[in-house]
């Protein structure tokens, strides 16, 4: 007679060790995902301290392009003939916007002189942002923040060669 032999595959016990080993994490691979959040985190905080310098840097650029124009406009209303145009070095002051302090210099150029009289003036108007005192500020004012506009004036006097 034979024997018929049965196989049957019978799920594992829930008491039994098979697959315990698989159940969760770590402490070395809690430790591993941590430590490279904390990289990644770290590298983050990066970009947003830099992001944040140079949104004050261009503040400060901004500013200052506003103070060199309102100066160049200023400049340009008064009379070619007037005292505040004479040819000058360079003149200093100190302005306060938006609580910052600025330094404008201001330098004016006579050229095509003409029977002894300028025609025509060059005004060069340099606004620097002053540093809040933080090593990084003065840098980058000094590097980025300090803006220069260039203008031309002549007068309204007939040249010698017009006939």
């Amino acid at each position: 007679m034979k024997r018929k032999s049965k196989t049957t595959s019978q799920p594992p016990k829930s008491g039994t060790s098979i697959g315990q080993a698989d159940s969760g994490f770590t402490i070395l691979e809690c430790t591993i995902a941590m430590l490279l959040m904390t990289i990644v985190g770290l590298g983050i905080a990066g970009v947003f301290s830099y992001s944040i310098k140079n949104n004050v840097s261009a503040n400060d650029r901004e500013l200052a392009m506003a103070v060199a124009q309102q100066t160049i406009e200023q400049l340009r209303n008064v009379a070619f003939t007037d005292s505040s145009l004479s040819a000058t070095a360079g003149t200093t002051t100190t302005v306060t916007r938006a609580a910052r302090t600025y330094t404008v210099v201001t330098t004016i150029v006579d050229s095509n002189v003409v029977n002894s009289a300028a025609t025509t003036k060059t005004i060069t108007v340099q606004v620097t942002p002053n540093g809040d005192g933080a090593a990084w500020a003065t840098t980058v004012s000094s590097i980025f923040g300090s803006v220069t506009l260039v203008s031309t004036r002549t007068s309204l006097t007939v040249g010698p060669y017009r006939g």
